[in-house]
């Protein structure tokens, strides 16, 4: 069982920047693929961006490229998302989640559909203001 608990979501003004932090309960985080999502009201979870489990794989989906960053520190049980030039398009909750596929490819499949991961945190309000 993996517990996951999201931090670091708030008010900020368009083109301004937040780190998201998501910790781990278990010492076997490293075990896991690990993804962000988000979801607006009204709208369906969309995927955000991915890590490997290592931290040597990363994706993310085209409306974030180049403005956020995930990253991971294993030995703090700690999952990140670094979000810069932050548009008001980014307002959603934002959720971190935990996969263990075979290969980071079959991960990033199950990315793909927010239905293929296997832990969920309960997310963390990121609100973006003209």
């Amino acid at each position: 069982q993996l517990q996951l608990v999201e931090s670091g979501g708030g008010l900020v003004q368009a083109g301004g920047s937040l780190r998201l932090s998501c910790a781990a309960s278990a010492r076997t985080f490293s075990n896991y693929d690990m993804g962000w999502f988000r979801q607006d009201p009204g709208k369906e979870r969309e995927f955000v961006a991915g890590i490997s489990r290592s931290g040597s794989g990363t994706d993310y989906a085209d409306s974030v490229k180049g403005r956020f960053t995930i990253s991971r520190d294993n030995a703090k049980n700690t999952l990140y998302l670094q979000m810069n030039s932050l548009s008001i398009e980014d307002t959603a909750v934002y959720y971190c989640a935990a996969v263990a596929e075979a290969s980071w490819a079959l991960a990033r499949a199950s990315m793909t559909r927010s239905s293929g991961m296997h832990y969920w945190g309960k997310g963390t309000l990121v609100t973006v203001s003209s």
